[in-house]
C-alpha cells in the first residue's frame, strides 16, 4: 500500500510539474482584454480606498466580481508593486510592460496550486482496480490528466488570461469534500467560492438541496427504501452560520458603508444584453439563428420590410445587444424562468430520490448546464463549470464517459474563437488534438469490454467538427467572405457546438431520471 502511494504521488507530481512548465511557455503569448481587466482591478484595489472600489469607472473594465475577489486582487497588488508600480496607477489604461505581463502570468500559475491540490483530492475519490499495471487503465491517473491538462483551462487562463484555475480549485475541492462526507468543509469552500465569483450561483441549487437533504436530514435505507428519520436543527444552524460568516466577512464593509446596491448593480449588469460578445453555444444561439433565418426568408418572400427591421439583427453581426426581428425578444426575467424550469427536475430528483455522491454530482452538472443553456448574457467560458466535474463521472461510468466525450469536444471547440490571432492557431489545434486523443483513448481503455463509448450518430456529429474547424479556421480567413461577413465563423461555431451541448444536457437528464442505475465495473463514487 505504501509503495502504491509513493508511485501515485510520483506520477501526479510529474503531471502537475509538466503542465506548470507548459504554462510558462505561454507567458509571451496573446492575451485578451481580460488581462487589462485584472490589471485595472489591481490598480483600483491598491490605489483607492475600499469605499471607491465599486464606484471607480475611469476604465470601462470596472470591478464586477464579489468583494472576496476584490480582496484577492488587493493581496496580489501588494506583490505587484515590487515588479512595476506603474501597473497600479488607475489612469494607466492598457498598460502592459514586460514586468506587468510577467507578474500577471505568474500570478495565475502560482494560484493554480490550489487547483492542483483539488485535483489530487478528487483523484482520491476514485479507486483503481487492484492489480492494474497499465497506467492508462487507472481511473485516478486518467482523472488527473483530464483535470490538470484540461484544454479549456490552459487556453482560457494561460493564453486568453483569467483566474479560473484558482476558482475551480475551490469548486473541485468542495466537491471532493462532499464525496468524502466532509460536508461542513465542502459548504465552507463553496461559500468562499460564491463570494469570489458569483457565476457559481449556477450550481448553488444543487448544493443547497443536497446539503439540506443529505446532511440536515438523517435517513434510513436499510430495507432499500429511503425514509426520513429526523431533522437536525443543529446541523442546519452549523451550515447557516458558515454561509452567514463568509458573506458577512465579504459584504460586511459594504453593508456598513451602505454600498450593497452599488455592488449588486456591478455584479448583475442586466443591460449587457442576452448574449455575450459572441453567441455562447446554448439555446439562445439556436433561437438567434432561427430569428435571423426567419427574417431573411421573410425579406426574400417580401413578407417583411428590411428597412423596418432592427439593423443589428441583420447586418451588425454578433453584437452584445440587439432586438429579435421576428421572434419575441427575450428579457432577463424570461431567461430566469427558463433556467429555473430547466434545473427543477434535477433538484427535485435528488430531494425525492437521493442517490448519494453520484446523484449530487449529476444534479450539479445539470444545474451548471441548465444555467449555461438558458441564462442571461452567458459567457462561453462557463461551459467549463460542467466539463471539469463531469470528468469525475467519466472515469467511473461508460455512459458518463460517452457524454463527457461529446460535451468536452464540443465545449472545448466552442472556445476556439477566443484565440483568433495566427500565432495561436497551431497552439490551440495541437493542444485540443492531444487532449481529445487522450480522452478517447484513456476512457476507452478504462471501459474496455463494455461496448462503444459513442453511438453512431454521435461519431458523425463529432466528425462534423473537423469540417467546421477546417472551414472556419483555415479556409474562411482566405476567402473574400472574410471582409463581407467577418462574424460568420463565430456564428457557425456557436450554432454547431450548441447542438452538442444541448444533446449532452438531455443525455445527462435521461441518466438522472432513470429509475434504476446500471451497476458498472468501475468503483462507484
Amino acid at each position: 500500500m505504501a509503495a502504491a502511494a509513493v508511485e501515485s504521488g510520483s506520477w501526479f507530481f510529474a503531471l502537475a510539474l509538466g503542465v506548470s512548465l507548459l504554462k510558462v511557455l505561454f507567458i509571451n503569448a496573446y492575451h485578451s482584454t481580460d488581462f487589462e481587466v485584472h490589471r485595472n482591478w489591481l490598480a483600483i484595489t491598491h490605489s483607492l480606498p475600499v469605499s471607491r472600489w465599486y464606484h471607480e469607472n475611469t476604465s470601462e473594465w470596472t470591478l464586477d466580481y464579489p468583494p472576496l475577489f476584490a480582496w484577492f486582487e488587493f493581496s496580489l497588488s501588494n506583490i505587484a508593486q515590487y515588479f512595476d508600480k506603474n501597473m497600479l496607477v488607475v489612469e494607466n489604461l492598457n498598460y502592459a510592460s514586460p514586468a506587468t505581463v510577467l507578474f500577471q502570468r505568474f500570478s495565475v500559475i502560482f494560484t493554480d496550486v490550489l487547483f492542483i491540490y483539488a485535483a489530487k483530492e478528487c483523484c482520491r475519490c476514485v479507486q483503481d482496480q487492484k492489480g492494474t499495471r497499465d497506467i492508462l487503465s487507472r481511473p485516478s491517473f486518467v482523472l488527473a490528466v483530464l483535470l490538470l491538462w484540461n484544454f479549456g483551462l490552459l487556453i482560457v487562463d494561460h493564453i486568453h488570461f483569467q483566474y479560473n484555475g484558482f476558482l475551480f480549485g475551490f469548486l473541485l475541492l468542495s466537491v471532493a469534500k462532499h464525496l468524502q462526507s466532509r460536508h461542513l468543509q465542502g459548504a465552507l469552500l463553496f461559500a468562499i467560492l460564491l463570494n469570489l465569483k458569483h457565476i457559481y450561483l449556477y450550481v448553488a441549487p444543487a448544493y443547497g438541496v443536497f446539503l439540506l437533504r443529505s446532511y440536515c436530514f438523517t435517513q434510513d435505507n436499510s430495507d432499500g427504501s429511503i425514509r426520513w428519520r429526523s431533522f437536525s436543527l443543529l446541523r442546519m444552524l452549523a451550515l447557516g452560520s458558515i454561509v452567514f460568516t463568509v458573506c458577512a466577512l465579504s459584504f460586511g464593509p459594504f453593508v456598513i458603508m451602505g454600498q450593497v446596491p452599488q455592488v449588486l448593480s456591478r455584479l448583475f449588469p442586466f443591460k449587457r444584453g442576452l448574449c455575450h460578445a459572441y453567441w455562447a453555444p446554448n439555446v439562445w444561439a439556436l433561437y438567434n439563428i432561427l430569428d435571423k433565418s426567419l427574417a431573411t426568408l421573410g425579406i426574400r418572400l417580401k413578407l417583411l420590410d428590411e428597412t423596418k427591421l432592427p439593423r443589428a439583427s441583420m447586418t451588425g453581426g454578433l453584437v452584445q445587444e440587439f432586438q429579435h426581428s421576428v421572434l419575441p425578444s427575450v428579457s432577463p426575467s424570461i431567461t430566469l424562468v427558463c433556467t429555473l424550469l430547466s434545473i427543477l427536475p434535477a433538484v427535485a430528483t435528488i430531494w425525492l430520490r437521493p442517490r448519494g455522491a453520484r446523484g449530487f454530482l449529476r444534479c450539479l452538472l445539470l444545474c451548471a448546464l441548465g444555467s449555461f443553456m438558458f441564462g442571461w448574457h452567458v459567457h462561453e467560458k462557463a461551459i467549463l463549470i460542467a466539463i471539469l466535474p463531469l470528468s469525475l463521472l467519466a472515469v467511473n461510468s461508460r455512459e458518463d464517459a460517452g457524454i463527457f466525450l461529446v460535451l468536452t469536444t464540443t465545449g472545448h471547440y466552442s472556445l476556439f474563437p477566443l484565440l483568433f490571432t495566427p500565432a495561436e492557431l497551431p497552439i490551440k489545434f495541437a493542444l485540443m488534438l492531444m487532449f481529445t486523443i487522450f480522452s478517447f483513448a484513456a476512457l476507452g481503455r478504462i471501459h474496455s469490454g463494455q461496448g462503444s463509448l459513442l453511438r453512431p450518430f454521435e461519431v458523425v456529429y463529432l466528425s462534423g467538427l473537423v469540417a467546421v474547424a477546417v472551414t472556419c479556421e483555415l479556409i474562411f480567413p482566405l476567402s473574400p467572405w472574410q471582409q463581407k461577413l467577418p462574424f460568420l465563423p463565430l456564428l457557425v461555431t456557436s450554432v454547431y457546438t450548441s447542438l452538442g451541448v444541448c444533446y449532452s444536457f438531455l443525455r445527462l437528464y435521461a441518466s438522472l431520471l432513470r429509475p434504476q442505475q446500471q451497476v458498472h465495473k468501475s468503483k462507484q463514487l
